[in-house]
């Protein structure tokens, strides 16, 4: 464990103030911070991107295995205390839902709790091998549900269509600092090919956005009442009468297919 004292010794010195709003919460437990990295499977010539290292307890256990790291940060202090400690990491100071992020092929994160869902979508439409990220549980338990629990989500169907995903440990909110209001759990997630085939991409994800905005109405209320199919039209498409939250991303699938065949 880092203790508390030494970390708040640190932030004093570099004058951050943890923020509840940009869900900065620091890892104390390097014992997690190993398990994250061993879970990452770091091979010769992989190039590690880290997400918001704060003061560095995932950087250092990455250092025990590779000297390919870039480290993207927000925090003004974060980042200065970054380049004294570890002048062998590329620390870029930036948001990493706005800068361009150099290529990588492994990415880790503690996820601040603020983005998690934007830092997963612009993450998924990018290549790389592997990706291990530590989110809020509830948070990570949503994108691994199915149709038809009470979890599923937009997210759920993006994350399906896009990649792995597997859920290893849960770590209790005890191991963080500030202490948050809610446990964390790492994520495994890795991009394999699409499950299933589309006519049009992009045709399925806007349906996939539209549709979730009422995931508890059926299908064919939805649709007609965002103007993507006209009233006509409802007896020539499968699942009108379901509820959104009961259709599988492959059935999603297979009505945006219908609705660019009529």
């Amino acid at each position: 464990m880092i203790s508390i004292g030494e970390l708040r010794s640190l932030l004093e010195r570099y004058g951050v103030r943890p923020s509840k709003s940009k869900g900065q919460n620091y890892l104390v437990d390097r014992r997690v911070a190993e398990r994250e990295v061993e879970y990452l499977g770091i091979s010769p010539g992989d190039r590690v991107l880290e997400v918001g290292p704060g003061f560095g307890i995932l950087t250092e256990a990455l250092l025990q295995r590779t000297q390919d790291v870039t480290a993207i940060e927000l925090e003004p202090g974060a980042v200065r205390f970054l380049r004294d400690r570890y002048p062998q990491v590329n620390v870029l100071e930036g948001d990493f839902l706005e800068v361009d992020v150099p290529p990588f092929d492994l990415f880790l994160s503690n996820v601040p709790y603020s983005i998690s869902s934007p830092l997963l979508f612009r993450l998924l439409d990018m290549d790389f091998k592997r990706a291990v990220i530590m989110v809020q549980r509830e948070f990570a338990e949503r994108r691994a549900a199915s149709a038809g629990e009470k979890e599923y989500s937009r997210l759920s169907v993006n994350v399906h269509y896009r990649a792995e995903c597997k859920l290893l440990e849960n770590v209790p909110r005890s191991r963080f600092w500030p202490e948050p209001e809610v446990d964390s759990t790492v994520v495994l997630l890795t991009p394999r090919p699409a499950p299933f085939t589309l006519k049009d991409e992009k045709h399925f994800m806007r349906m996939v956005d539209v549709l979730f905005q009422q995931r508890r109405k059926k299908i064919g209320t939805v649709l007609k009442m965002k103007d993507m199919i006209k009233k006509e039209e409802r007896k020539d498409l499968p699942y009108m009468d379901q509820r959104v939250e009961e259709l599988s991303p492959e059935q999603i699938g297979e009505l945006s297919d219908a609705i660019q065949r009529l």
